[in-house]
């Protein structure tokens, strides 16, 4: 039987173009949490929960998605991963949250810069994939990085790890999920699980320092109500951008979040950047060059491949 015809380069454009504005909005998320202040990170996260968790039944009503959200529902595997997931990205949430609030935006930036580094470690230790030496060499210089920024900085960079590792995982479980849950599935599944979570932070909260929402005026209401639409969005454009765009695309792209949210630490809120951490931070440029050079070389290599394997039949 004759090939499948490629997919239209218009619609690779396209990919690029959602996922770009999803990193761009991933990018600029510091600023509108800080916006969200006197609210405190454990607030934000448990309001998050909820809204992203309404937000996403409303997507399902509107795009008439319940039968297969429910198909995935029967599923005891689907809905174990989907549970797994819920913790991973809540540990990534409530990280970011803290320390975006608390005048660590370098550090948050920092995270998901070695984010792709954690990724290759993870595809190595968990799924037995081969490397070739120049990933190999970038894994050790983003240790190296991290080193230089402990020892140098005085303490150990735990916002930055806890970021990569808990995202890294995370998109390792996405994986063995696959295709068979859409993204507004998987993220209502995974905010569904933890509902409980953010009842119990709303009610510490309540019982501790007072909830905000609606005692700080009527636009600081409306941007937490926008809580769940912020969560939402830039991952529904990141999965239409993913089934259109290339790999390597997809690849690249990734560094304009933290390049946005390291410009954002440094010169609009002013934080500290001592000379070990512009020592630090350069080392782990350097390994994601040599990471992202590798990568397409890979793609340039397995592009010629086709050519030279029989059509399917």
């Amino acid at each position: 039987m004759t090939s499948p015809a490629p997919a239209p380069a218009g619609g690779a454009f396209r990919g690029g173009l959602y996922a770009l504005g999803a990193y761009l909005l991933w990018g600029v998320l510091p600023l509108y949490f800080l916006q969200l202040r006197p609210t405190g990170p454990w607030e934000v996260v448990a309001w998050r929960i909820v809204l992203a968790f309404a937000f996403c039944l409303l997507l399902l009503t509107v795009l008439r998605s319940w039968r297969p959200f429910l198909a995935i529902v029967r599923q005891p595997r689907l809905m174990a991963l989907t549970a797994l997931a819920g913790v991973l990205i809540y540990v990534n949430w409530q990280t970011y949250l803290i320390g975006t609030l608390t005048g660590h935006v370098i550090e948050t930036s920092l995270g998901y810069f070695i984010n792709p580094i954690v990724t290759v470690l993870l595809g190595v230790l968990v799924l037995r994939e081969r490397l070739r030496l120049l990933p190999w060499i970038a894994i050790g210089i983003a240790v190296l990085a991290v080193v230089v920024i402990v020892v140098g900085y005085g303490a150990f960079p735990w916002i930055a790890v806890t970021l990569a590792l808990s995202f890294g995982v995370y998109g390792l479980v996405k994986k063995q999920i696959g295709p068979a849950v859409d993204a507004v599935s998987g993220l209502t599944l995974e905010s569904f699980w933890l509902l409980p979570v953010a009842v119990v932070q709303l009610i510490a909260v309540s019982a501790t320092t007072g909830l905000t929402l609606g005692t700080a005026g009527p636009v600081h209401t409306l941007l937490l109500l926008a809580a769940g639409a912020v969560t939402a969005v830039p991952l529904l454009l990141f999965a239409s951008g993913a089934r259109r765009a290339p790999l390597t695309v997809i690849g690249l792209l990734q560094f304009v979040a933290p390049i946005l949210q390291f410009i954002i630490g440094v010169w609009v809120l002013h934080e500290p950047m001592t000379a070990e951490r512009w020592i630090g931070f350069g080392l782990v440029w350097v390994a994601l060059v040599l990471l992202s050079a590798d990568s397409v070389a890979a793609a340039r290599r397995n592009r010629r491949v086709p050519t030279e394997v029989s059509e399917p039949v």
